[in-house]
């Protein structure tokens, strides 16, 4: 009987499990978890409701999402993606839903559907979960795996390592011959003081565009003002695909906000226009943009000079200038940066050159697997890192199962 071990008890570690079981009930496969308690990051992922998947259904759209790894995904998403999982879920007993935005939750609005879900299927597959069973070292050996912890060594036949992110499995698996590319955070808000956005917390504007200034990095959707800053879809997509450089400027850098996402010119021209129209209404009382927020537009036009008395035929022309530059290039300097709520996600792992993504089995160590966030693979927020666990997790299941 061949031996399977899966060093970390996360979702990529309890779906290579239990989709390698389910391709061959006669391996023995052991799941090797160093905490206390397994599945954690899904316990605490979308605030408790675990965000499983994205109702993204195609793989090209669906590798946009990944700053890191989208080359690598596609064609492991053309073997298992969003409505794959979606399936797999749904045939086992859990419901699921998709929410205005495309993310993922199941029905119960619970992480624990999710963990009773995949607590369930390894029980009745009859693979063993071992907590408190931290990895102290790896040891190739005759076509095997001595797989050392603080109470016993494990012979493997196979080992999927899943292990996440891991400064002491970072440094086991160079060890072995892999290279790691150093972690950085990934998902993260930026820390910004400044009187514009002071006492605007849970203040949320729909369509930004926000840009890292003097880089190439820039995205666009929702933005949401916190007491630290600013966050929301715009702002951690814009620090995944910016993780890196934003790492080397130790998180000191000048953001451009365009607030209404339009060119300088169309603005300028509908302020205009606005102050021929109604010029005998108070600037403080009225903007000519629908659904901007009263109180940003209030702070906005406080900071060009704009008094509650003004009227909007007394704006000059340099003063409907400055607003124009307010309100499509704002700058503000962010210094530091906070943890997306729990969710801690890094850029880096083990480099992507040296994995073959047909099996996610390494070049260098013969049948050593890897999925998850060990690798080199993150995404934006939305379910997306889940996705890369359980795709991982299934083509793992079917290259050593088969």
């Amino acid at each position: 009987m061949k031996n399977v071990i899966v060093i970390g008890g996360g979702a990529a570690g309890f779906f290579s499990a239990i989709h390698i079981k389910e391709n061959n009930p006669n391996f023995n496969v052991t799941i090797l978890e160093k905490g206390k308690e397994v599945l954690q990051k899904v316990r605490i992922s979308g605030g408790g409701r675990c965000n499983v998947t994205h109702a993204c259904f195609t793989p090209k759209e669906l590798i946009s999402f990944y700053p890191r790894g989208k080359k690598e995904l596609l064609g492991p998403f053309h073997q298992f993606m969003c409505g794959d999982t979606m399936e797999w879920f749904e045939s086992k007993g859990v419901p699921l839903k998709i929410e205005a935005d495309n993310r993922v939750f199941p029905v119960s609005n619970s992480s624990q559907s999710i963990i009773d879900c995949l607590f369930s299927e390894v029980t009745r597959l009859q693979i063993e979960v071992k907590k408190s069973c931290g990895v102290l070292a790896i040891l190739p050996k005759d076509n095997t795996y001595a797989i050392q912890t603080k109470t016993a060594t494990f012979i493997a036949d196979f080992v999927v390592f899943t292990p996440g992110s891991s400064e002491k499995m970072w440094t086991l698996i160079q060890q072995l011959g892999h290279t790691v590319i150093p972690t950085v955070p990934s998902l993260f808000t930026f820390n910004i003081k400044d009187k514009r956005i002071e006492g605007l917390p849970g203040l949320a504007v729909q369509d930004v565009t926000v840009t890292i200034k003097d880089t190439k990095f820039s995205s666009q959707g929702p933005l949401l003002i916190t007491h630290w800053g600013m966050s929301g879809p715009a702002i951690l997509k814009l620090s995944a695909f910016g993780a890196r450089i934003l790492s080397e400027k130790n998180y000191q850098y000048q953001v451009l906000v365009n607030w209404l996402s339009d060119t300088s010119e169309n603005v300028k021209e509908q302020l205009i226009a606005f102050k021929n129209a109604d010029g005998k209404v108070m600037v403080n009382k009225r903007s000519p943009f629908e659904k901007f927020p009263k109180r940003l537009w209030a702070s906005l036009i406080q900071i060009v000079g704009i008094t509650e008395t003004t009227r909007w035929a007394a704006l000059s022309t340099k003063t409907i200038e400055k607003l124009t530059q307010e309100l499509v290039a704002g700058t503000y300097h962010a210094q530091g940066k906070s943890t997306f709520k729990e969710e801690f996600v890094t850029a880096g792992g083990i480099d992507l050159k040296e994995v073959n993504f047909k099996r996610f089995e390494s070049k260098i160590l013969p049948n050593f697997f890897f999925a998850g966030e060990i690798l080199n693979i993150d995404a934006v927020t939305g379910g997306f890192n889940f996705q890369n666990a359980w795709t991982g997790g299934y083509i793992i299941g079917k290259s050593v199962g088969n």
